[in-house]
C-alpha cells in the first residue's frame, strides 16, 4: 500500500500493518490463545467457551488489518469489500464442508464452521488488500 502524506504535519504515514495477512494470522493465533486461557478460568465454574465465543473474540481481534485498509483506503472501497466478503463467504463454507466430510464427529459442534472462519479470514484480508492496492494503482 502506498504512504500517505498527512496534510497537517507534511510527514508520511505508514500503516501500522505492512504485511496485513500474516498481521490478521498472527491476531488469529493471539484470540485462540485469550479463548484458550479463558477457559481454565471457566472450568471450575462450569463454564466452557463454545465455538461461537472463540468465533467472536478471535475475529474482533483479528480484524484490525482489515478495519485499516479500508480505511486508509480512497474512493472505490465498495467492490473491495464485496469481493472480500464473497471470498471469506466461499472459503468458510468450502473449508466447513471439507472439514465436516473429513471428520464428521466434528460437524456437531461446529468446529468445521470454526476451522473455516479461521481459514477464510486471512482470504479475505488478502482479497481485500488486492482490490484496494489494485484501485490506488489505477
Amino acid at each position: 500500500m502506498a504512504d500517505e502524506k498527512d496534510s497537517r504535519s507534511g510527514s508520511i504515514r505508514r500503516p501500522s500493518w505492512d504485511h496485513p495477512v500474516a498481521a490478521t494470522v498472527a491476531l488469529e493465533g493471539g484470540g485462540l490463545a485469550l479463548s484458550g486461557l479463558a477457559a481454565p478460568v471457566g472450568w471450575p465454574f462450569g463454564w466452557q467457551p463454545d465455538t461461537d465465543f472463540i468465533l467472536l473474540v478471535t475475529g474482533r481481534i483479528a480484524i484490525g488489518p482489515a478495519a485499516e485498509l479500508y480505511s486508509g483506503a480512497g474512493s472505490p472501497r465498495r467492490l473491495a469489500v464485496v469481493a472480500a466478503l464473497l471470498a471469506l463467504a466461499m472459503v468458510r463454507l468450502l473449508v466447513a464442508a471439507a472439514v465436516h466430510w473429513a471428520l464428521p464427529a466434528l460437524a456437531d459442534p461446529g468446529i468445521g464452521t470454526l476451522v473455516g472462519c479461521l481459514v477464510a479470514l486471512p482470504i479475505g484480508v488478502a482479497v481485500l488488500a488486492w482490490f484496494l492496492t489494485r484501485a490506488n494503482v489505477a
